[in-house]
């Protein structure tokens, strides 16, 4: 069971780091983009407040499991878990929270930005009066 419940874990937290890294680029996944990297940020300042900088439950979640499969010295880092076993390379990690912030933050001004944008343009293609352009 325990198997089972990391590997969806890991797929909900593979998918929603790449969702939030790449959810803007796309105009009908903007919205959604914007809410799931607001939460994500908001996990990691305002959990982070209580549970250290940076601080993600689906960790906390998984870690938990991975103690319980017999894994132990994790990194409190998922992105550098990863990018650890998968590179063969011990990466910094001060530079792996440098560069999930970064993207991160990077991701949310870019979600914004295009938000407001589409909510604009939206705006200018309504008619007034509800008339369909007469």
């Amino acid at each position: 069971m325990d198997l089972a419940l990391h590997f969806i874990l890991f797929l909900s937290h593979f998918g929603l780091t790449v969702f939030n890294l790449t959810g803007w680029i796309w105009k009908k996944t903007r919205r959604i983009h914007l809410v799931t990297i607001l939460v994500t940020i908001l996990s990691w300042f305002g959990l982070g407040v209580f549970y250290g900088f940076g601080y993600c439950p689906l960790v906390d979640w998984q870690w938990d499991i991975k103690r319980r499969l017999g894994e132990s010295n994790l990194p409190a880092s998922f992105v550098k878990y990863y990018l650890d076993k998968w590179t063969g390379h011990s990466w910094d990690p001060v530079l792996v929270d440098h560069a999930v912030l970064f993207l991160g933050v990077t991701a949310l001004v870019l979600s914004v930005v295009l938000n407001l944008l589409d909510r604009q343009k939206a705006g200018k293609n309504k008619s007034p009066g509800g008339c369909s352009g007469w």
